[in-house]
């Protein structure tokens, strides 16, 4: 088992499917790094170096530059897909996956369906999204509400070097379109990755702290927000469950509903905005499914409701933090 980046696990995992399946190629905004570029075309790899290696090892027919199109990417996977391949298509930043909605709302989410489940489409379309970089408000939102909405996608985050392997390995292996939301201020998370053929199953939260006084429920890059917040809480004998819930589309709706009903209290931290968000699906889920088991209002830890600041101070005004899922923690605790 070796210790790496999640940035290493992904261009790691891309490395090895690559060479076990001929089928499996990359394309994408500069994810070779443009001819003329300084130190040849393999000097950038993606501007989030996720894919440095693979052109020198893959060449030009499996390791493809596009054009500024997001439209263009997706659809050619969605074809790629359609004619027996199995591409990796790469957005540069998630906010731009409205130019590609078409390509992925109306064909890939649609085919297996319209065609009558006699035919596939094993693509992973790649999102880099998220706050904390300072990136301003068309670069750093957090999209996979919408993404989950749409039936027909599989919709993925991974927040530890292990989970981005195996998850990926399990969309590159699946026969659906697979959103794959990789957080920009996640990529230098080291940890233990697990040797061979890893493989995390859709649908399975993982539990990160257990407790029995108050469940939380997160992803992406407020899993670490929470559990600052839940460690804090444990050394005054307050408990809580943390669960990553991994994957939105699947969701592990079994995971949430037995914490729930063990607990009787729910906080649900999401960095999406909050109307029609991930935080309302949820709450919408337990308040229909567990609301006998409520001892408490559900609390929902999200951002405002307005884009994203540019301003390094706005921004982390903007985004929850520790403090504020301590804070929602503490509000469901004093009904008793």
């Amino acid at each position: 088992m070796a210790k790496m980046t999640i940035r290493e696990a992904i261009n790691l995992t891309i490395h090895e499917e690559m060479e076990r399946n001929p089928d499996v190629l990359v394309l994408g905004e500069d994810i070779v790094g443009g001819n003329g570029t300084a130190g040849g075309p393999e000097a950038i790899g993606g501007i989030w170096g996720a894919t440095t290696g693979l052109y020198a090892k893959f060449g030009a027919n499996r390791v493809i530059d596009t054009p500024i199109s997001e439209s263009a990417i997706v659809g050619a996977a969605a074809g790629l897909a359609l004619a027996g391949k199995r591409p990796i298509a790469e957005l540069m930043f998630a906010d731009f996956v409205g130019v590609s909605l078409d390509q992925l709302w109306n064909q890939m989410a649609k085919f297996r369906y319209m065609f009558g489940g006699k035919t596939t489409c094993p693509a992973v379309v790649r999102m880099i999204y998220g706050a904390g970089m300072n990136a301003a408000a068309q670069h750093s939102q957090s999209v996979y509400a919408m993404m989950t909405s749409i039936p027909g996608l599989k919709v993925v985050m991974p927040t530890t070097p292990a989970d981005a392997k195996g998850l990926l390995l399990e969309a590159l292996r699946g026969d659906d379109p697979v959103m794959f939301f990789e957080h920009k201020s996640l990529f230098a998370v080291s940890g233990e990755v697990p040797d061979g053929d890893y493989r995390v199953p859709f649908g399975q939260a993982r539990m990160v702290r257990e407790g029995g006084d108050v469940t939380i429920v997160t992803c992406g890059l407020m899993v670490s927000k929470s559990e600052v917040a839940a460690d804090k809480l444990a050394a005054e004998g307050i408990g809580c469950d943390v669960i990553d819930l991994r994957t939105t589309s699947p969701l592990d709706e079994e995971a949430i509903l037995d914490s729930v009903e063990a607990t009787g209290r729910l906080v649900i931290v999401d960095e999406s905005t909050p109307r029609c968000s991930l935080a309302s699906d949820i709450a919408g889920l337990v308040a229909s499914k567990a609301f006998s088991s409520l001892k408490a209002p559900i609390e929902m830890v999200t951002p405002p409701h307005t884009p994203v600041p540019f301003a390094r101070e706005l921004e982390a005004a903007w985004l929850p933090g520790a403090s504020e899922v301590e804070a929602a923690v503490r509000r469901t605790l004093a009904y008793r």
